[in-house]
């Protein structure tokens, strides 16, 4: 590695052979004096005491490269690692085997002292200086590089290594092997592209019916006509198939590429002596110019850069900055702006609050960007203050000034702020993120910087190392190790500490572990309003993320596959009838079925055209335009929660404290008590401190001079307590904003349920303004004076195990500090909250609260039952040693911790009241949810979410009716026996249209595992299914299974990065916009902006693309086979003769320019408008049994084709009197021609203008035609009444008998959209 700032003169002499002497030995002194002085000054004159032979360096090895390559040349062979010298013998090596530590890499930075590094081999100076150039990387493994067995041996273990973990250097560029940072929602590669493509088309068998027989005709005796005729066809399907296919791919890689550009801060760890890529290139954009100047004024010598004595002053330079300087002068951080793309393992990425991150990172270091507070937690915010102001300092005295540096460096703030990138060394780096993306869950998850690394400056993460696992797909599992070395100062003259110092790696490396909650995975979102500094650890397809989505695959519709069967029929009609008559005339049929690919193709392309400019569901996008038909055939529907049926949008709708409930615009009876339930009473004149309001001063005493009945006390004390039970008993931290110029309060917490019941607090006049570790501070709105302070004593996290969370507080009087010691006379309570099924046994007894909680359920609402505890001193004091005692437990130290909380404060808690959280749907989920389920689709709701939320989410949506019953099965595990598995899902089998399956992650993992196809069984039978906390993989395996056990069409639907893997599962995968990113809108066949769309998108678009397509593909094959049947008719008149009835352009212009645009025009045709369609959703049900398209209708319309090919051919020879002659032929072709186009008119049932246009304009062009074709008809004959009546005559025997059949039958038997009709 050569120093990149040493310019390579273009005009010096080239080198020499290694053992030449040419070059002059130059004294370094003579070179540059200045020089030899400011190395005296700075190492001492005893380092200098070697003779003058000793001081003179080659020429050669100042140039650009060559110090550290002729150092390595020059080390003797059997030089070996010396014990307590390692350092001084080799470099450390990284993963990519550069030199990463001090030799190495100190020779490449300075050619100068590696000549003295050299003579410090030979013994005489140990002590030499050396550039602590390895603050760029960490300690790696030790490897002689003059032994190659140790180095290959070194590299194979190293390689074994790498199979369970990797080792990441910060701010180094990776090894080439780990993936770039690029999302691929393509199907291709320019090298798969025609590989795959062909084998998706060649599968099928008409495509390769259609190669035989063009292969078939390069055999002379079997060839037929022009070879063209042949090829060309087939070519021309494969063109327009490969090109949609081709054109939907672009359009995928052109959205991925949107998401690949954006861009994000990136701080890049460089040495101050560096010149960065930008500095170069204005270099040689400079000689360049002067060179250019040279030769206009005619001069004959060009300019070659700066001197070799200018390049090492700049050296010197440089070299003496690194050696004075600190240790974290020696990193300069540069904030760069990198594209998502071109991110890499090692760099450190700055993000901010709603920033996506871009690939799985390791929190470093986080801190807030919130402004000053205001009055509220004034103490806590000038602490912060002052922290802050200390952290700029320090900014500002290590900050290395770079001027005129092209790149924008990270200096101090001018002005104290929250957005330095330090932080105050006790912090511990919280922050929250957002991973409904990635997992589904709604709740925020609390994610920490390691305490190793949050206190550390950017400069010094120059100096950590990372040592991570294998990618793995488990997102809720981490393990890792962070290293920091730090590097200690050394005195190189102890007697005189001015003369500079040398620094070095410290001996002692500091290690901490790292799990799960120093991680963010890609696709999440940063939630709190805070920087996090982080490393990234894995890239591209080894994110959790991307290893956790399947690849796309190519997707055919069921109607594709339907159609390949039906074409197996013809052809094996054709070769029968091709056989008996002893001609190979049957191949004419070729073209008929190769039109009918085009036109399926071509009327799949007018269906996406349709729905892309549909106004009423707009920006909905089809990005696969193969498969719309599909959206006609869906029976089974795999929905997403969050984002998809919901908003994520948790509102606080009702509240009940016993007697009375409020809700709506009782709310503001609330708010009433609350402003007069909490206002401060002015301060005594001794301590001059207001008092503050506690439980025990609550309404009774506050407003009992207020001139209200003893009743409405009672209630306004009950909605007091009830109000300030929920403003305390959280997790939530307020965090300031601004906006518009004012300061705005915002609220953060790992649930949405805990920020709406805050949120609602603070709308009835109890606002939440600080609260941290120990600490809460409560303010009244109205009169905007603190009214409640307390001290956080302990907190009781809720899980899903325990499903109640719980808080110990003490009360201040506003006399006293919130750290002192909890002393005897403090008023201490216990509050908790949790989910009815747990709070019934441990709330006191109670007539009202099964009721409500029932009532509530029913509405669709979320409730949590809240109560609180008097604690005592002493009893609390009973209840802290013993926790402490069960916390200090080496085996079941859970267990007993859980059993003292519920012994000494889980038990005849005061019952406060109930809440109703309501998560608000989606614009109109409800009638959706209900039309699908109308018209015959299967709805199953796959969520990462809990199982409460899952329940109301289900019923307030409607997905599960009041009149279905919900089974529960929940936390099965490979431990149970199978019996007891199984018996589970009896009740299902018993009655399965009347009940709903609610299962959880763990259960359904069990089951997919153990007894697959007895649940599925049983499963595909419900009206619903709830799957809850589901990992991406489990969506997928369910999207799976249910395609491989009914043969089912199945959609899927969802809004984020989880739901991938489960689109690209299913037949048809629809995705929604959402408002954390458009990964699932990327990866899906359709994108939409809202649930509700997708109704009009199934049951309008869907069902009419079926349709269209069906009654398509069957007159294609009508027209096919009606004139096959014309020519056997033929044939066996013509005694056999493998003479063609229709040649050349009748050929061709009968199945395009004579039949092609009526037919086609049947892609307009609507059986039932849009109203009709969405008010009987039952008519989409019917498309599900497949009686559209079924060997049913094929045999009929095959029965139909044969009478009318007979009688056109066979009365066209008995009325002419010939067989073969031109007047025969033009009445038999002018039949066939009229008889076509008067089909399609009969089968359209909703008329368009376009038919019109083309039905007219078809026997327009027919008529004008004719007159050309002399070569064919006998025009002569053409233009008599004999020509006329006998067509007449024809063309009404082959029509009036199959149309009054469909009549009579539509009569007897009508169809479903004849009776909505009313016809």
């Amino acid at each position: 590695m050569s120093s990149p700032h040493q310019p390579l003169q273009p005009n010096s002499p080239g080198p020499s052979s290694e053992g030449s002497e040419s070059d002059i030995e130059l004294d370094i002194y003579e070179l540059h004096p200045q020089a030899s002085t400011d190395r005296q000054e700075l190492y001492g004159t005893h380092q200098w005491k070697q003779p003058l032979t000793d001081r003179r360096i080659p020429l050669r090895n100042l140039r650009v490269g060559r110090a550290s390559r002729r150092a390595a040349q020059r080390r003797p062979k059997e030089f070996d690692v010396e014990n307590g010298d390692d350092e001084a013998a080799h470099g450390l090596l990284d993963e990519d085997s550069r030199p990463r530590n001090s030799t190495e890499v100190s020779q490449d930075y300075d050619p100068v002292s590696s000549h003295d590094k050299r003579r410090g081999q030979n013994g005489s100076s140990r002590d030499a200086p050396r550039r602590p150039s390895s603050q760029l990387a960490s300690s790696g493994p030790l490897t002689d590089p003059s032994k190659p067995n140790q180095a290959a041996s070194s590299n194979a273990q190293d390689a074994i290594s790498d199979a369970s973990s990797r080792n990441i250097s910060i701010g180094q560029y990776p090894p080439p092997r780990f993936p770039p940072n690029a999302i691929s929602n393509a199907k291709y590669t320019a090298w798969s592209f025609l590989p795959r493509t062909l084998y998706n088309e060649f599968s099928f068998f008409f495509n390769m019916y259609f190669l035989l027989v063009a292969l078939s005709q390069l055999i002379p005796p079997l060839r037929i006509g022009y070879v063209s005729t042949y090829v060309v066809p087939l070519v021309f399907v494969l063109a327009v198939t490969l090109g949609k296919e081709a054109v939907d791919d672009l359009a995928r890689r052109r959205r991925d590429a949107e998401a690949n550009k954006e861009e994000y801060t990136v701080l890049r760890l460089q040495a101050p002596g560096t010149t960065s890529s930008r500095k170069r290139k204005a270099k040689r954009k400079a000689k360049r110019k002067a060179n250019e100047y040279l030769a206009q004024e005619g001069a004959t010598t060009r300019y070659s850069g700066p001197s070799h004595l200018e390049a090492i002053e700049e050296e010197e330079a440089n070299l003496e900055a690194s050696v004075t300087g600190s240790s974290k002068d020696f990193i300069r951080v540069d904030a760069l702006s990198i594209r998502s793309r071109d991110l890499k393992v090692g760099d450190v990425v700055k993000l901010c609050k709603d920033q996506r991150v871009p690939a799985d990172v390791v929190i470093l270091k986080s801190y807030s960007m919130e402004p000053e507070a205001g009055e509220a937690g004034s103490e806590a915010q000038d602490g912060l203050s002052t922290a802050a102001d200390n952290e700029a300092e320090l900014i500002q005295k290590s900050s290395v000034a770079s001027p005129g540096s092209p790149k924008q460096e990270m200096e101090a703030p001018k002005e104290t702020g929250r957005d330095t990138f330090m932080a105050d060394n006790n912090t511990v780096g919280e922050t929250f993120i957002r991973t409904d993306q990635l997992d589904g869950e709604t709740d925020w998850k609390l994610r920490l910087a390691s305490p190793l690394t949050q206190p550390l400056d950017p400069r010094q993460f120059a100096q950590l190392k990372i040592v991570a696992g294998k990618p793995s797909k488990r997102i809720n599992e981490f393990i890792g190790t962070i290293e920091y070395t730090p590097r200690q100062p050394e005195q190189s003259q102890p007697q005189d500490s001015n003369k500079g110092e040398i620094f070095k790696p410290d001996q002692r490396t500091l290690s901490a572990p790292l799990n799960i909650d120093n991680t963010a995975w890609a696709n999440t979102v940063v939630a709190s309003n805070a920087a996090v500094l982080a490393v990234v650890v894995y890239t591209g397809a080894q994110t959790r993320q991307a290893m956790s989505t399947s690849n796309p695959r190519s997707k055919n519709g069921l109607l594709d596959s339907e159609i390949n069967n039906l074409t197996k029929i013809l052809c094996a009609l054709t070769l029968t009838l091709s056989i008996v008559l002893v001609a190979l005339e049957g191949f004419e049929n070729q073209k008929a079925m190769k039109c009918l690919r085009v036109n399926l193709d071509m009327g799949k392309t007018v269906y996406a055209w349709f729905i892309e400019r549909d106004k009423g569901i707009p920006d909905t996008i089809v990005r696969t335009s193969t498969i719309p038909e599909e959206l006609g055939r869906i029976e089974y529907l795999l929905s997403d929660k969050t984002g998809t049926l919901t908003q994520n949008e948790m509102q606080l709708k009702k509240i009940h404290v016993g007697t009375v409930s409020y809700a709506n615009e009782a709310m503001d009876e609330v708010a009433s008590y609350i402003r007069q339930g909490f206002i401060a009473r002015a301060p005594d004149n001794a301590t001059r401190f207001p008092a503050l309001v506690t439980p025990s001063s609550s309404y009774h005493t506050i407003a009992s001079g207020a001139s209200t009945t003893r009743t409405r006390r009672e209630i306004g004390s009950r909605v007091c307590d009830l109000v300030l039970a929920l403003a305390l008993c959280h997790n939530v931290t307020p965090t300031s904003e601004e906006e518009d110029g004012r300061t705005v309060i915002t609220y953060q917490a790992s649930s949405p349920d805990e920020i709406a019941i805050v949120k609602w607090t603070e709308s009835v006049g109890l606002q939440l303004v600080h609260r941290d570790r120990q600490s809460i501070t409560l303010r009244c709105i109205e009169s905007s004076q603190i009214v409640v302070r307390v001290r956080i004593l302990d907190v009781f996290p809720f899980t899903s195990e325990t499903k109640r969370m719980g808080i110990i507080l003490r009360f201040s009087q506003g006399d006293e500090s919130l750290t002192s010691p909890v002393k005897d006379g403090d008023e201490i309570w216990f509050f908790q909250k949790g989910a009815d099924t747990v709070m019934t046994s441990i709330v006191a007894a109670n007539d009202w609260l099964d009721e409500e909680t029932v009532n509530m359920a029913r509405e669709g609402f979320r409730t949590l039952v809240v109560g609180r505890r008097r604690l005592s001193f002493q009893h609390y004091q009973e209840f802290r040693e013993q926790y402490n005692e069960a916390s200090l437990a080496l085996r079941g130290r859970d267990t007993r911790m859980a059993r003292v909380v519920r012994d000494h404060l889980e038990s005849n808690l005061e019952l406060l009241g109930v809440t109703g959280v309501e998560d608000k749907l989606q614009t109109d989920v409800k009638p959706s949810l209900e039309l699908l389920r109308n018209a015959g689709i299967k709805i199953w709701m796959l969520t990462g979410d809990k199982v409460e939320t899952a329940r109301c989410v289900a019923v307030s949506a409607k997905l599960v009716s009041r009149t279905q019953y919900i089974h529960t099965i929940t936390q099965l595990s490979p431990d149970v026996p199978a019996s007891t598995a199984l018996d589970t899902l009896s009740i299902l089998r018993s009655k399965p249209d009347s009940t709903a399956l609610l299962i959880d992650g763990d259960s359904l993992s069990y089951f997919l595992s153990h007894h697959r196809w007895e649940f599925i069984s049983v499963a595909v039978l419900l009206p619903a299914v709830i799957a809850c906390r589901c990992s991406p993989t489990q969506k997928a395996d369910i999207a799976y299974l249910i395609r491989q056990f009914t043969k089912k069409r199945v959609a899927c639907i969802g809004d984020g990065g989880n739901d991938v893997s489960m689109i690209q599962a299913a037949d048809v995968g629809v995705g929604i916009v959402g408002k954390e990113g458009r990964q699932a809108s990327l990866a899906a066949d359709f994108s939409i902006t809202s649930f509700h769309h997708l109704t009009k998108l199934l049951v309008w678009h869907g069902r009419n693309s079926y349709k269209r397509s069906a009654k398509l593909a069957q007159f294609i094959i009508h027209r096919g086979l009606i004139i096959s049947v014309c020519q056997t008719i033929y044939s066996i008149a013509a005694h056999y003769e493998p003479n063609a009835l229709y040649r050349d352009w009748l050929l061709v212009g009968y199945a395009t320019v004579y039949t092609m645009a009526p037919v086609f025009s049947l892609v307009l045709d609507t059986d039932v408008d849009e109203g009709l369609a969405n008010l009987y959703p039952e008519l989409y049900k019917e498309l599900t049994n497949g009686h559209t398209l079924s060997y049913r209708t094929f045999f009929v319309w095959v029965a139909v084709s044969i009478y009318q090919g007979s009688i056109i051919q066979g009365l066209s020879q008995i009325l002419v009197g010939s067989v073969d002659s031109p007047q025969m032929v033009s009445v038999s072709f002018t039949v066939l021609v009229i008889n076509e186009l008067i089909m399609v008119a009969c089968e359209i049932v909703t008329w368009h203008l376009i038919m019109v246009i083309s039905l007219l304009g078809t026997m327009a062009i027919y008529i004008g035609s004719v007159p050309f074709l002399g070569g064919y008809f006998d025009l002569g004959y053409v233009w008599s009444w004999g020509f006329a009546w006998r067509v007449a005559a024809i063309s009404a025997i082959s029509l009036i008998p199959p149309y009054s059949v469909k009549i009579l039958r539509r009569t007897l038997k009508p169809p479903s959209y004849r009776k909505v009709q009313g016809i």
